[in-house]
């Protein structure tokens, strides 16, 4: 999924089989906040990024710490090549699982 595209964030929830109080709390929201992202309204950039981490990717918020995202977003920054290779063999190891 691109950083760019349109979450149907419905359909996500829906497809994970999950009720809204599951689906948006796992993220913060609360359950009206999450219908009305559902029914139209604009969704934040930082709520959108936690719904990819979560429901899209699959990663377990709990397990990050403030030290890994610091980490990432520096190697972002200074070495985009090796960034990228590293994200793409992350996710192919999760695939795996």
């Amino acid at each position: 999924m691109k950083a760019n595209e349109k979450l149907d964030v419905r359909e996500i929830r829906r497809k994970l089989g999950l009720n809204q109080s599951q689906f948006w709390s796992k993220i913060g929201v609360t359950q009206s906040g999450g219908s009305r992202y559902e029914s139209g309204r604009n969704i934040p950039r930082p709520v959108q990024a936690l719904l990819r981490l979560v429901h899209v990717e699959q990663i377990d918020i709990n397990k990050v710490k403030r030290d890994d995202v610091e980490v990432a977003e520096y190697l972002k920054a200074t070495n985009p090549e090796l960034y990228k290779t590293l994200k793409k063999e992350a996710r192919a190891k999760r695939k795996e699982r």
